[in-house]
């Protein structure tokens, strides 16, 4: 079981932690989620079938273990309305790997960018975060949110929709009006 685990935690680690820090926002957040779901993928890795790949199957475990927490503590639309102070979240950040996307965050595109995340949907952002973030193909992200297809592909056309509105809002000078949503 320690060698399933090692080949797991250096396999899929990192990419699971982003996932989990760009739902949650909060870095000692993602460290107890990711942990938790350490210990669903070791409790339940017997039932694990095959059916979809090893990677789908633990995100999917991440997803939901994410989703259990916005429930448990009543905050999931509170959440999604919240728009991140970024320079305060990267004062809290202080992991002596800084992953790329943080880095980047520095740049006002992608802050901006990723302002306009929240507000999509929770579905909208799941799928543009593992579309995306995460470069997982259509079927791999249906398999992980446990949509069809045809959901994954209407959900990310609508989630992209917004996107794009609030850019020419933003490009118009409607700036104040994206910021009251």
């Amino acid at each position: 079981m320690k060698e399933l685990f090692d080949d797991i935690y250096e396999t899929y680690h990192h990419d699971l932690y982003r996932f989990i820090f760009y739902m949650v926002k909060d870095k000692e957040t993602a460290e107890d989620l990711i942990q938790d779901v350490y210990i669903k993928i070791l409790q339940s890795y017997h039932s694990y079938k095959g059916k979809s790949s090893l990677k789908t199957w633990i995100f999917s475990i991440a997803r939901h273990q994410t989703i259990d927490y916005f429930r448990s503590n009543q905050r999931k639309q509170k959440h999604v309305a919240q728009l991140p102070d970024w320079n305060e979240r990267q004062q809290h950040i202080q992991d002596t790997k800084p992953l790329p996307e943080e880095i980047t965050v520095l740049n006002e595109d992608i802050k901006r960018l990723y302002s306009y995340l929240d507000h999509c949907t929770p579905n909208q952002k799941s799928v543009l975060l593992l579309r995306y973030i995460h470069d997982f193909s259509i079927k791999e992200t249906a398999n992980i949110l446990n949509f069809s297809t045809s959901k994954v592909k209407t959900t990310q056309h609508r989630a992209l929709k917004v996107l794009k509105t609030l850019m020419s809002e933003e490009q118009r000078g409607d700036e104040d009006d994206i910021i009251r949503r």
